[in-house]
């Protein structure tokens, strides 16, 4: 996600499978993480969009983010 100051900001996209919410997701990976890396927004998705050699297909998640 686009930053005026800094250019990206850490964003996480999320396959949601139970009850958690987006600040405890934060939480964990403000724990796990410098704070430069700190989530800025979680985005819940029904499937991370993968390539046929099961790569993650970023340009597809930046271009949800474009188009939000």
């Amino acid at each position: 996600q686009k930053h005026e100051e800094t250019g990206e900001v850490p964003v996480a996209f999320v396959v949601k499978s139970s009850e958690i919410s987006e600040q405890e997701i934060k939480e964990f990976v403000a724990k796990q993480v410098v704070f430069y890396k700190k989530i800025h927004r979680v985005y819940f998705v029904d499937a991370i969009p993968k390539s046929p050699s099961g790569k993650i297909l970023r340009k597809d998640l930046r271009s949800r983010l474009a188009g939000k």
